[in-house]
């Protein structure tokens, strides 16, 4: 069930001429799909708009590189993929950044999953490498939940033996995350990202890892500014993100916390909110 904010009108925009925007930052559900996981009419008109205008485009998602990939195949050449809540960042096939999880910190999330779910907790773990996302449950709906995210996955009998870098550690709850997965994490918090990124998903990763953190790298290494920059996001694995620019936007329904960090307004993910956006802001 989204959130219903109040709406706000948004911040003073320039009188004259489109703004001198450089990135387009989107996160992908519940912002740039619809509620149906669907991209919206005229995506790909705008991304080649944006290509003309020198404007780079990048998805940033809790989801895999390799879901992301997948997703924009016919358009990713040059395209920055900002994956797995910015503990991984990839463009044109090349590493640009990455902070993996130490392996005694991955088995103790473990540990945790393991006693929530044999207590009753109606929940599954996926480990989220590099190579691949790992699970140890193998039951059709829980692997329905995890394919929307996590195209490249595998069941294996022990997540905490598998030979790759860990990048998070995502769990799906079937009931509310936010009411008995999160808080039996809580320990975390003080070493760890513990972010609340949907409905049903909480992950854990490094405390120096975010979409915001993988944004700066980006902004620095391209010599773009945060006044250049356009971001989008609607839930609290977004909020270091929209910090990292002005031209942030929270989506109509978006989580209250995410409306109050977030300098503007968009029209709902459903009323394709990002591409009317920036239609409207670059004068498309």
């Amino acid at each position: 069930m989204p959130y219903s904010p109040a709406p706000r009108p948004p911040a003073s925009e320039p009188s004259a001429g489109p703004a001198d925007i450089r990135l387009v930052v989107t996160d992908m559900d519940g912002t740039l799909l619809d509620d149906d996981k669907k991209v919206p009419d005229g995506l790909w008109d705008t991304l080649a708009r944006l290509r003309e205008r020198g404007v780079l485009f990048s998805p940033a998602s809790g989801r895999q590189y390799a879901t992301l990939a997948a997703e924009f195949a016919e358009v990713a050449d040059g395209m920055v993929f900002i994956a797995e809540n910015g503990t991984y960042v990839v463009r044109d096939g090349a590493e640009l950044s990455s902070d993996p999880l130490d392996p005694g910190a991955v088995a103790r999330v473990i540990e945790v999953v393991r006693g929530l779910a044999s207590g009753g907790v109606d929940m599954g773990a996926v480990v989220c490498g590099k190579r691949s996302a790992y699970v140890e449950r193998a039951d059709e709906p829980f692997l329905a939940e995890v394919a929307r995210y996590y195209v490249r996955h595998r069941v294996v009998e022990d997540v905490t033996a598998v030979d790759d870098d860990i990048l998070k550690v995502a769990l799906f709850d079937f009931g509310s995350v936010e009411e008995s997965t999160a808080p039996a994490l809580a320990p975390f918090a003080d070493t760890h990202q513990v972010v609340v990124s949907g409905a049903h998903w909480v992950d854990v990763m490094n405390r120096t890892a975010n979409k915001g953190a993988a944004l700066r790298r980006l902004q620095r290494e391209l010599g773009i500014t945060p006044a250049q920059t356009m971001v989008f996001g609607d839930y609290l694995n977004d909020l270091e993100m929209l910090d990292a620019a002005h031209w942030s936007f929270a989506m109509a329904g978006a989580h209250p916390e995410v409306v109050r960090r977030a300098r503007h307004l968009a029209p709902s993910n459903n009323d394709n909110g990002v591409l009317r956006t920036i239609a409207r802001v670059l004068d498309l």
